[in-house]
């Protein structure tokens, strides 16, 4: 017959396990977050759920053009300097303009889609919401190791710019013919428009809604340059 002793032993070995376990993901996702601190991501789970394969470049920040810095804080994150990871105000808005059954959008800043990009997976329906706590700590993590400047340039290398197609390099190349450290700032804005759907937006010759989208970010690019915007990437 168990003794109560030993039966309390069980049912603490029992409570103690998932603590364990907790901790060794805490502990590996701090170390996974620390190696790629210096190491370029060699490759990411929306890279290798790819069908159409992989075409990337890593290219350091230095080697970018400056406006594909600021045609990106443009298009996806105007307060990338300014907030710790979180834009609580386009989540808020985001929340009631889909509330309102307008056209979804995400109210997710470019560090979220750094760490969803690099650490997480894409997903869809309920694995979405899934996806968001893994994907709140990676963020807290990166602008804490990264800061700003590493967080854009893993960002700008991972990002998906076409079908198959991963990173501005890649991105500059196959559309634009030329490495991303020479693109002109309508053409940055061509690739960042294109980044919510870079597998049915075109940025060579777009029209309509892309065209417009395009126009409208090559415009904001200067005012990202007058504020300031991007002065934490330069630093």
């Amino acid at each position: 017959m168990p003794t109560a002793k030993s039966t309390r032993r069980r049912k603490s070995h029992w409570l103690l396990r998932p603590l364990k376990w907790l901790l060794w993901l805490i502990a590996f996702s701090v170390l996974w977050v620390l190696v790629y601190a210096v190491v370029p991501p060699p490759v990411t789970f929306t890279m290798l759920a790819d069908r159409n394969g992989i075409t990337k470049d890593w290219t350091s920040l230095s080697d970018i053009d400056r406006n594909m810095v600021r045609a990106v804080i443009a298009a996806e994150d105007g307060k990338f300097c300014s907030h710790s990871g979180f834009d609580t105000e386009a989540i808020e808005e985001a929340i009631e303009r889909n509330a309102r059954g307008k056209r979804l959008r995400g109210g997710s800043t470019i560090s979220q889609q750094t760490a969803k990009n690099v650490f997480l997976w894409q997903g869809s329906g309920w694995t979405r919401y899934v996806r968001k706590v893994p994907e709140v700590w990676f963020t807290f993590l990166i602008e804490t190791i990264w800061g700003k400047r590493r967080i854009m340039e893993v960002y700008l290398n991972v990002a998906e710019t076409g079908i198959g197609t991963y990173g501005v390099e890649a991105g500059a190349r196959r559309y634009f013919k030329k490495g991303a450290a020479k693109l002109t700032p309508r053409e940055a804005a061509r690739i960042a428009a294109i980044l919510p759907l870079p597998r049915k937006r075109e940025a060579v010759s777009p029209s309509g809604f892309t065209r417009r989208y395009g126009n409208t970010i090559a415009a904001r690019i200067g005012q990202v340059r007058r504020d300031g915007l991007d002065a934490c990437v330069y630093d």
